[in-house]
């Protein structure tokens, strides 16, 4: 099972490596100034900055696992982005029938 959610803001690129910099104490994570891949014991959150903003990615294998895993890393990603205008993370699923794939859904207009 699959979520996304997009944080806009133009400091995408510092949350992402803040973030990845946090987790990369405990787990195996890739990260560089565009992408970032993190391995959690839930599943795995993958992001893409762009100068417009971050899209957060995470896969787990069942429900719950993924309800728990878009509460841990939207408290995570806020606490470091606390002087934006967001209070939470607005997550959209994508069920077994397909994948999400986030710049495809700006490029069409749709909003993710």
């Amino acid at each position: 099972m699959q979520s996304h959610a997009r944080l806009n803001t133009d400091k995408a690129t510092r949350y992402m490596i803040q973030l990845a910099k946090h987790w990369g104490h405990r787990f195996e994570v890739t990260y560089d100034d565009v992408s970032a891949l993190i391995p959690l014991p839930l599943g795995t959150c993958s992001m893409l900055a762009d100068p417009e903003g971050l899209d957060v990615t995470i896969e787990a294998a069942d429900l719950e696992g993924l309800a728990k895993l878009e509460d841990v890393v939207a408290e995570h990603l806020l606490r470091f982005a606390f002087r934006e205008p967001v209070k939470r993370l607005g997550w959209t699923r994508a069920w077994e029938a397909g994948r999400i794939d986030p710049p495809a859904l700006r490029i069409n207009g749709v909003a993710p």
